[in-house]
C-alpha cells in the first residue's frame, strides 16, 4: 500500500478562483486547494489577511495570488478575474463571500442595509460568474457557498436568507443553460458554521453551541469533493448540516 505522502495531490495544475478568501470558508477552501497543488486567486477586500499564514515558498512562486477587491464593484471585479485567468483559464470557481449584519431583523433592517447584504451576497457572486464565464476551462466546477437558511427560515435574517436563495436559483440556472459546454455547477448549503460573521448575531452565540458547529475545514473538504468528482458526475446541491445541533427542517440555532 502506498505511503499518504506518495499520493499525488489532487487538483495539481488547476487553477482556482476563490472569493471570500481572507476568513471563513472561502479562507479555508483556498488553503485547501493550495495544499492539493492548485494555483489559487484569492479575491476579498482584506489582502493582508488572505495572504496570512501561507508558506514563504508558496508566494514566492505564485501559488497563492491576493486580490484585493470589493465584490459590489463589477469593473473591479472584471479586471481582478481577468488578471487570475490571464495565462491559464479557471478550473474552479468558489463563490464563497457573504456578509451579515446585527439589525437584521425585519422590523430594522433598512433599505441600504438590504442592498448591501444583497449586493455582496448574491449580486457579487453574479458579478464573478458574469465575469469568469468566458474565462472557465471546459469541465470547470463552479461551487457556489449558499446557507440551509435558503430553505428553511431561521435566525438569519431576511435579507441574507433571500441572497442565500438567489444563490441556489442563479447556480441552477446557470447549470441549465451551460452544462452543455462541460461545466458543472453546483452549491452548498451549510448549517451552522463557526466563522468570524458568527460576530455579527445580534446575540451572541454560546460557546457550547459554537464548538458543536461546522467548520470551515469541513465546507472547504466539501468544495473539495465537489472539484474532484469524475468529470460525467454532477452533483447539483449538497446539504452539510451539525449533527448535534441541525437537522433538515430544525435549523434555528
Amino acid at each position: 500500500m502506498p505511503d499518504a505522502h506518495d499520493v499525488p495531490p489532487r487538483l495539481e495544475g488547476k487553477v482556482a478562483l476563490v472569493t471570500g478568501a481572507s476568513s471563513g470558508v472561502g479562507l479555508a477552501t483556498a488553503r485547501l486547494f493550495v495544499r492539493e497543488g492548485a494555483t489559487v486567486h484569492g479575491v476579498a477586500r482584506r489582502r493582508r489577511e488572505m495572504l496570512a499564514g501561507y508558506d514563504a515558498a508558496l508566494l514566492a512562486d505564485g501559488r497563492v495570488v491576493a486580490h484585493a477587491v470589493d465584490l459590489s464593484r463589477p469593473a473591479d471585479v472584471a479586471a481582478a478575474v481577468g488578471a487570475a485567468a490571464a495565462v491559464h483559464p479557471l478550473d474552479l470557481l468558489v463563490l464563497a463571500a457573504g456578509l451579515n449584519l446585527p439589525a437584521r431583523a425585519l422590523d430594522v433592517l433598512t433599505p441600504e442595509a438590504w442592498d448591501r447584504l444583497i449586493g455582496v451576497n448574491l449580486s457579487g457572486a453574479y458579478y464573478v460568474l458574469h465575469a469568469a464565464l468566458p474565462r472557465l476551462a471546459r469541465g470547470a466546477t463552479v461551487i457556489f457557498i449558499a446557507s440551509v437558511s435558503a430553505r428553511w427560515p431561521d435566525a438569519s435574517g431576511a435579507a441574507y436568507q433571500a441572497a442565500k436563495a438567489g444563490l441556489v436559483a442563479l447556480a441552477r440556472a446557470a447549470g441549465y443553460e451551460r452544462s452543455r459546454d462541460g461545466i458543472r455547477f453546483s452549491t452548498i448549503l451549510p448549517g451552522l458554521i463557526d466563522t468570524p460573521m458568527l460576530g455579527q448575531r445580534p446575540v451572541p452565540v454560546p460557546r457550547d453551541v459554537l464548538e458543536r458547529a461546522l467548520r470551515p475545514e469541513d465546507v472547504a473538504s466539501g468544495c473539495l469533493y465537489l472539484a474532484t468528482l469524475p468529470p460525467h458526475v454532477l452533483v447539483p446541491e449538497l446539504v452539510m448540516l451539525p449533527i448535534a445541533l441541525q437537522a433538515i427542517g430544525r435549523t434555528n440555532n
